[in-house]
This record gives structure tokens, C-alpha cells and sequence, in this order.
């Protein structure tokens, strides 16, 4: 079973942006597991002791994975760049997987919005994701995979929640349209849309959102696991879902319904 699980992304190469916790730390873990080699990128020296660990648990699956982790601030527009040249060096001149994961939140008023605060969500959360596609894109190998990450959000009013849920709904719309323009070449475009999941940065989101989402939410009631996530994007990065693009799919037990 576990050679057969290795081989399914065995010889690809993924990049999975903001992967040393959380919902990104999960899926670079099960892309390995499929076999892939993976870059995982992060900002913070405080989540270099965790993605150590990631690392040694990746190396010890013994499949034909590997991991390196790039330290890089995707608000620098000179980062993807420098972390498409440092997975090409260690994995070869090809990349096959991109996952758009990075990404930040923040709770405000509308009233209290600053010039900066839009720069500090849309710089990470829309603008980075389209560099690092045009990072990658020189190297894609056919059928490449990108795979962004979204959220319920971006189709929903949650308060003082503005500037968040306005970039996922850009990264829907960015998801559609790189689908439309990559496709001729073997390429496909999706989007995974999470629910609330059980992560840090649920600590920031207003308790009663978070009561409110779990009582809506059909299967069993509870807020995701980063495990009811990952296997989604596996799939999207995977040859099974290659007829699938321009898609945004709900992860969210049903709460959110496309």
C-alpha cells in the first residue's frame, strides 16, 4: 500500500508557499507522502524548529520524497524568484505542483482600514500568488498543477473581516482566469475554499463567527481538521483530477455549498 501511495506524485516536484504550519505544514506533509519532492516556504525564525521536524518526518518516509524549507517574505516581490531558482538547484530544472498557501487575515472595522493594512493582505494574499505563477511558469512541466488556496470567505459577509474576504474572492477570480489562459498547454488551475479549520490563525477570527460557522456546518457539526483539507489539494495536484480546472471547491463539510 505505502509504495503505491508513494508513487502517486513520485518524480514531481511542488512548491508549497506558507508551509510550516497549519493547513500548508499539512499538505506539503501528504504531497511527500504521495511521493512528491516539495519546497516549503516560510516567513518566521520562530517556525524553524517545526519545519525542521516536518522535514525529518518527511525524509523518514522513505518513498522517493524530500523536503527543503525556504526562508522568504512572498510580500518581497523578489521572493518567488529566489525560491523558484533555490527548488530548481535542489530538484532539477522542472516543477510540477504549485500550491498558493501563504496568506494572512485580518479583523477591522471598515472605518479604521489603513492605505497599509490593504498592501499588507493583497500583497501576500493576491499579488504573491500571481508571482509566484509567473516565477514558476518558465518551468511548469505539463500537466502542471497549481492549486490556490481560498476561503469560505470569499464568498461571504463576515464583519470586520473586508479586506480578507475581498482577496480570496480575487484569487477566485485569478483561479478562473489562469485557468482559461494555461489550459492550452496541459495546465490546470483550481481553488480550495476551507471552512474554518482548527489552526492559529483561528485564534484572531471572533468567537461568535467561529460558533455560528459550526453550528451551520452539516457534517457533524464541527470546525475542519487540516487533514479534511490537504487531500483535497493532493487530488488537484494529482493525474486523477486532470479534468478539473477553473474549479473552486468548498472545504467546508458543507457549510459553504457551490
Amino acid at each position: 500500500m505505502n509504495s503505491q501511495t508513494g508513487s502517486r506524485l513520485g518524480g514531481k516536484v511542488a512548491i508549497v508557499t506558507g508551509g510550516s504550519r497549519g493547513i500548508g505544514e499539512r499538505i506539503a506533509y501528504e504531497l511527500a507522502q504521495n511521493g512528491a519532492k516539495v519546497s516549503i516556504t516560510y516567513t518566521s525564525t520562530a517556525s524553524e524548529a517545526r519545519l525542521e521536524t516536518l522535514i525529518e518526518s518527511i525524509n523518514a518516509l522513505n518513498n522517493g520524497s524530500s523536503a527543503i524549507s525556504i526562508k522568504a517574505d512572498l510580500r518581497d516581490p523578489s521572493s518567488a524568484g529566489r525560491i523558484v531558482a533555490t527548488t530548481t538547484q535542489h530538484f532539477g530544472d522542472s516543477i510540477d505542483i504549485l500550491v498558493n498557501n501563504a496568506g494572512v487575515e485580518l479583523v477591522k472595522p471598515v472605518q479604521d482600514v489603513t492605505v497599509a493594512d490593504f498592501g499588507f493582505v493583497y500583497d501576500l494574499n493576491v499579488r504573491a500568488p500571481m508571482l509566484m505563477l509567473q516565477a514558476v511558469l518558465p518551468h511548469l512541466r505539463a500537466p502542471g498543477r497549481i492549486v490556490n488556496v481560498g476561503s469560505v470567505g470569499g464568498r461571504s459577509g463576515f464583519k470586520q473581516l473586508s479586506i480578507y474576504c475581498s482577496s480570496k474572492a480575487a484569487v477566485e477570480g485569478m483561479t478562473r482566469c489562469w485557468a482559461a489562459e494555461l489550459g492550452a498547454s496541459g495546465h490546470t488551475v483550481n481553488c480550495v475554499c476551507p471552512g474554518p479549520v482548527q489552526t492559529e490563525l483561528m485564534d484572531n477570527i471572533p468567537k461568535e463567527t467561529i460558533e455560528m460557522q459550526k453550528n451551520q456546518t452539516p457534517v457533524e457539526n464541527r470546525i475542519g481538521a487540516v487533514e479534511d483539507i490537504a487531500p483535497v489539494v493532493v487530488w488537484l495536484a494529482s493525474e486523477e483530477s486532470r479534468w478539473i480546472t477553473g474549479q473552486v471547491v468548498s472545504a467546508s463539510g458543507g457549510w459553504a455549498m457551490y
